[in-house]
This record gives structure tokens, C-alpha cells and sequence, in this order.
């Protein structure tokens, strides 16, 4: 009998670390479950992550993507965030694909973390592009360039704008289909296969290699280093706050440990890193010539019932026409001023988040799947028994929420024994106002980023930790000790 009808067994997690290379597992395997699995805990997470409840942000959709962002009043409950521009949220999620692949990703189809396969070596490599290489996905590259040692693109319909490559049926050939998902997404995608590409020329022009191979395997290298060096140098700086981020790599991680390879802890694939969920807004401008006319396309972020199946009015991946492409400087600050903020890291959510698309309509049946992110992020939480986010702040010891900062719970019973990550998010509300992690989730987030990288013997960190950044940058000034995801989209060409 399935435990309340929900879930095909009734397996108890192990309080025990998994160490096994290619798993979840856990950091705090000695805490307990913030609750039982019980109907009325169930109804209670039910409750607060539902449309209309205290999680969403009531945008105003039907006033549309356009109003949204010109008319703050219609998305009220999302403020800025000053510190973080609207494109991290998908290098974010670009990031989060490159960590992991789980092919189960309706996590709730297993209650144990240690049986579920990562199916790819928890890594920052860049194998969500990349692949298996020109050998082992052979499909994925441009036979015609040189032994296939650069990627294939293909044009889009506008002038030198280009989409991944796609088979008869618009299915993305990529290292990673989750790349396809939104149309943001599938062009960082391109970002990368293009940077990949001048990397290949850059490597042939300025160290004059003139093996294939030699060529593709030290282009590759520049990649992923130049990607890493973002990651720590930037991302988990702006997201972790740059005190914690150098505090690990001058004094070592405190809290994620392996004995014989990394794993991915649930606390962080299944609470923490589920911050940016909290960061999309419900549309976006796409670009700034790609509708009738030279107008800029603004789209939702997805809708529930897109206008036309092959090039919706929405930012849904899937699809190639035209207008589908990204002018980068409305995500990353490129000094021209239009760039455009990002939400503020809290407890709200946009409303698009509470109705996915694909969701059946609400009704009993919908408690296994809800059509809620809110409600299937709080309900993972029974699934995997993770602890409270007051344990985990104790057992980290670092400063805990107090029960007023989680007053809204209280009729839940949960404002002293919240769930991790509904607690990270509230965190960071109060207390680094929105603009970045709080003490527990930006620590959790930074060491296991940091963890992974130290634990591949292929890194920066691990092969040449004093190494600096070498490709060509925006500013000169920061040649030589500094790359931004600015100068990859420049070095490019995409941007």
C-alpha cells in the first residue's frame, strides 16, 4: 500500500552519507526529519505553496508580458534586486544542468536518495554541452569543420542570430535536452557552443596547434577553466556573498565532504539550490528587434495554452522561428543601460510558477503532481526527510531565524521547524534583504560548488589553483585576473 496513497513504496531514507561517486546523498545525516509524513503536514504544505496563498505574488498576467515590466504595480510582490541582474537566474539553471542529470527529475517517484542515480559524474565540466565528445556524440558536432572539433549551430532566420541544432521534429541535439526548456535557456546553450567554436580559432591563431585533437582538447580547456573561474569569481560571489566564498577557499569547507568522491547532497539539489525559483519573473524582454517591424519580443516566461505551437507568444524552449533569439545586454550588464534587475531572493514567487505547464486542472489527484512549484519544492521535503532549517542552522552553527521572522507559519505549526528551503528563502529576505543567500544557504551553496571543483582532478582549482584567466576581456583593465560572463558572451559573439 502506497504510504497515504502518494508515493509506489514505503521506504524510510537511511540516516547515513552516501560516498559513492554518481549519487545523492546527504550533509547532515544525523538530523531528523523536520516532520512525520502525515496527512495534516501534507495538507499544511499543500496549503502554503498553493496559488493565492502566501508563496505567490498575484502578478497581474492577464495585463501581459509588456505591462508586467513597465508597470511595477502589476507585479508589486516582486521587488528588484540591485545586486543581481535578470540572467543569473538561467546561468543559474544553465549551472544547476551541467551539476546534475537525473532523468527521474519527478523526484518524488523515489523516497531514497542514495538509489537514485546522478547518471552523470557530479561535475562543472560543461558535459550538458559537450556531451561525450566529438567521439562519443558525434551528432553534436560540425563534421564539416575540421574532424568535427567545433560545434554544429544552425541560423534561426535572422541575421546572424542561431539556434542549437535540431532533428525533423524541433527535438534540441544537445548534451542535455532540460538546455531546450525555455527559449533563455537554449540560447546560453548557443552562448557556450559558440564560445567553444572561438575558442577553437583562438587556440589555432595564438598557440598555433595544428593537431585536431590537441586543438579540441586544449580549446576545451580554456572553456571550462574560463567557465569556472566565472562560477566561483562571479556567481557564487554575487549569489554567496564573497566573504564566505573566499573563507572556503582559504580555510576549507567545514560541512560538505566526501571519503572517496563528490556526491550531490539533497540538501542542496532539493532546498538550497531551489532558490532560483524564486527569482523568475513572469516575462521577460526577449530582444529588441525580433517582433513585426524591428519591435522588441516580449514574452511570459511560459504560458498554459501558447498562441502558435511552433512559435508561441511565450519564452518556451522547443521552438525555432525568426524572432526566437536573446539580445544578452537586457540579462547581463553590458554599461549600455539596458539591463534589466532581478528579483529579490524571498518567499514569493511569480505567479506563472504556480501553474506549470503541462498541469492537469487541481483536484484530488493533483496532491502526487501538483501543478504548483511551491507546493512539489515543499512536498520533496516529506519525500527525502529533510531536516528543518533551524537544525541545519544549529548544526552549522550559525545564527537561527526567530519564530517572528517566520510568523506567517505559525497557524502551520511550522514558524520552529520549517522546511530548508521555504527557511533559505526567508533567510535571505531578512537577512541580506533580498540581495543574495543568507549565512545557511549561501555556506550550503558555496561549498558544494566549490567542493565539486576541488574534487575534479581535470579543474583549475585542482590542477593549477593559482591560475588566472587568459581570453580577452571587455575592459583591459581586468585582463589577466578577471573574466565575466559579460566578456564570454563578447569573446563569443552573441553579444
Amino acid at each position: 500500500m502506497a504510504r497515504h496513497g502518494i508515493y509506489p513504496h514505503d521506504i524510510i531514507p537511511p540516516r547515513s552519507k552516501y560516498f559513492d561517486s554518481g549519487r545523492f546523498g546527504r550533509i547532515f545525516a544525523e538530523l531528523p526529519a523536520f516532520s512525520s509524513d502525515t496527512p495534516e503536514i501534507r495538507e499544511a504544505l499543500i496549503d502554503i505553496g498553493k496559488a493565492g496563498g502566501i508563496m505567490d505574488a498575484k502578478d497581474k498576467l492577464s495585463e501581459g508580458p509588456i505591462k508586467l515590466i513597465t508597470e511595477p504595480a502589476l507585479s508589486a510582490k516582486n521587488p528588484n534586486n540591485p545586486q543581481l541582474t535578470a540572467g543569473f537566474t538561467f546561468l543559474g539553471q544553465f549551472l544547476d544542468h551541467d551539476m546534475t542529470f537525473d532523468p527521474t527529475s519527478s523526484l518524488e517517484r523515489q523516497a531514497d536518495p542514495e538509489h537514485i542515480s546522478n547518471f552523470r559524474t557530479p561535475s562543472l565540466a560543461l558535459d550538458n554541452v559537450y556531451g561525450a565528445g566529438p567521439g562519443g556524440s558525434p551528432h553534436l558536432y560540425d563534421q564539416g569543420a575540421g574532424k568535427g572539433i567545433k560545434f554544429l549551430l544552425e541560423p534561426t532566420g535572422t541575421a546572424g542570430k542561431f539556434d542549437v541544432p535540431r532533428n525533423s521534429q524541433n527535438v534540441a541535439l544537445i548534451g542535455d535536452p532540460r538546455d531546450d526548456e525555455n527559449l533563455i535557456i537554449s540560447q546560453l546553450q548557443v552562448a557556450f557552443l559558440k564560445f567553444h567554436n572561438e575558442a577553437v580559432d583562438y587556440v589555432k591563431a595564438k598557440i598555433k596547434l595544428t593537431n585536431p585533437d590537441q586543438i579540441f582538447g586544449e580549446a576545451q580547456r580554456l572553456v571550462r577553466w574560463h567557465y569556472q573561474w566565472i562560477i566561483i569569481h562571479e556567481f557564487l560571489k554575487k549569489t554567496c556573498g564573497a566573504e564566505i566564498v573566499d573563507d572556503i577557499l582559504a580555510n576549507g569547507r567545514k560541512h560538505y565532504k566526501w571519503h572517496n568522491e563528490p556526491f550531490i547532497p539533497v540538501e542542496f539539489s532539493v532546498a538550497a539550490y531551489r532558490f532560483g525559483h524564486s527569482q523568475v519573473r513572469p516575462s521577460y524582454r526577449a530582444n529588441f528587434t525580433g517582433n513585426p517591424g524591428g519591435q522588441p519580443f516580449f514574452g511570459m516566461i511560459f504560458t498554459p495554452n501558447p498562441s502558435d505551437p511552433n512559435d508561441p507568444d511565450d519564452l518556451s524552449g522547443g521552438h525555432r522561428a525568426p524572432r526566437r533569439f536573446i539580445d544578452w545586454p537586457t540579462f547581463f550588464d553590458f554599461g549600455d543601460g539596458n539591463v534589466r534587475p532581478n528579483k529579490a531572493i524571498d518567499t514569493i514567487l511569480s505567479t506563472a510558477m504556480f501553474k506549470l505547464p503541462g498541469s492537469v486542472v487541481p483536484n484530488a489527484a493533483a496532491k502526487t503532481n501538483p501543478s504548483s512549484l511551491a507546493q512539489r519544492n515543499l512536498l520533496r521535503h516529506l519525500t527525502f526527510s529533510l531536516p528543518s532549517g533551524q537544525r541545519v542552522a544549529k548544526a552549522m552553527e550559525l545564527p537561527v531565524l526567530s519564530k517572528g521572522d517566520l510568523a506567517d507559519l505559525q497557524p502551520y505549526g511550522l514558524d520552529d521547524r520549517t522546511p530548508l528551503w521555504f527557511y533559505i528563502l526567508r533567510e535571505a529576505a531578512v537577512l541580506a534583504g533580498g540581495q543574495r543567500l543568507g549565512p545557511v544557504g549561501g555556506r550550503i551553496i558555496a561549498e558544494v560548488f566549490i567542493g565539486l571543483l576541488q574534487g575534479d582532478g581535470t579543474s583549475y582549482l585542482s590542477q593549477d589553483p593559482e591560475w588566472q584567466p587568459s581570453l580577452p576581456t571587455i575592459d583591459p583593465a581586468h585582463k589577466g585576473d578577471d573574466f565575466r560572463i559579460i566578456d564570454l558572451l563578447r569573446f563569443a559573439q552573441v553579444a
